[in-house]
């Protein structure tokens, strides 16, 4: 597979895209997910640096925050209490600019949507933190939740969204995972040669579906024996993405392991994620403002313990 990383006879790349190829297509990705992540370096920055004087928010819906009150912008559904907003409100920055778009995949990073024009626009050579929370739509998860609900009728009790994405032999997921990894990676390279001394933080995708593998049907409309399946896939995309954020000296906000237990499952009054019929202001599927502000919390407790 190639990921797209320049050509600049560096050993040290090539191993590392080997590494995390052979890794995306191992059972032991999943098993790893929720570990901790491990130190990397930041170029240019050290622990006693000031704080954010000026901040870019990339991402797709999970970013921009749909339903949540107040829109600020109709065309791509962002919420003025999304986490972007939240951490530039507690970071108190001179500077912020929230591009997230709801719909946005990797592509859109390079290309306008709608109204919202290409997000990298947005990051200048004196950014000084970059947040990304991007990947979701390009794995598809618009489309694989429609299908896992449309095809839960033929076995309750089974997993016949699992055998639909793997009635090839291949898990189609676990491969639109590794084909997502680098189109990744090239969005984070081009954040680093618009603003080579930025903070980038690739932000997680949270907790979608219990941790322990149980079902909610008919909240939560999905076969009992694939919403163990469908809770591995988010936990491969999101080990990807600390993969990917490794290989690019970025940091991984994991919001994943905060808002266990706060899943789609829950009751209205503790979960943080709404079902495909929402109780609270949010997109189906989506967190609500309890979990944006989630996001916010994991994103500056990243932010503090590396003194940013």
């Amino acid at each position: 597979m190639a990921y797209g990383i320049p050509s600049d006879g560096s050993a040290r790349r090539r191993r590392r895209k080997a590494t995390v190829a052979a890794a995306l297509g191992g059972c032991a990705l999943v098993a790893a997910s929720t570990a901790p992540a491990a130190a990397h370096g930041d170029p240019g920055r050290g622990s006693g640096h000031d704080r954010s004087t000026g901040y870019v928010a990339l991402g797709d819906s999970y970013t921009s925050g749909p339903v949540i009150p107040t829109q600020v912008d109709a065309d791509c559904a962002r919420s003025d209490h999304n986490y972007p907003s939240l951490v530039a409100a507690a970071r108190h920055v001179s500077a912020f600019k929230d591009v997230s778009c709801a719909g946005a995949t990797t592509a859109e990073m390079w290309k306008a949507q709608g109204t919202n024009g290409p997000q990298l626009d947005a990051v200048q050579r004196g950014t000084d933190l970059v947040t990304v929370q991007i990947g979701g739509n390009d794995v598809g998860f618009g489309s694989i939740i429609a299908t896992c609900a449309a095809l839960s009728s033929r076995d309750l009790t089974g997993n016949p969204c699992q055998q639909y994405y793997n009635a090839s032999g291949t898990d189609q997921l676990a491969l639109n995972v590794a084909q997502t990894a680098p189109k990744v990676d090239r969005v984070l390279r081009a954040i680093r040669a618009r603003a080579p001394h930025a903070r980038i933080l690739v932000v997680g995708y949270p907790d979608l579906l219990p941790d322990d593998g149980s079902g909610c049907y008919p909240t939560v409309p999905f076969a009992a024996g694939d919403f163990p399946y469908l809770r591995d896939t988010g936990k491969r995309l999101n080990l990807m993405l600390r993969m990917v954020a490794a290989w690019n000296g970025a940091r991984y906000v994991d919001t994943y392991g905060p808002t266990v237990g706060h899943d789609m499952c829950k009751s209205p009054a503790d979960r943080w994620i709404e079902p495909l019929q929402p109780a609270s202001p949010a997109a189906p599927a989506h967190p609500n403002a309890k979990g944006e502000a989630a996001m916010a919390q994991a994103v500056l407790n990243r932010l503090e313990r590396h003194h940013y």
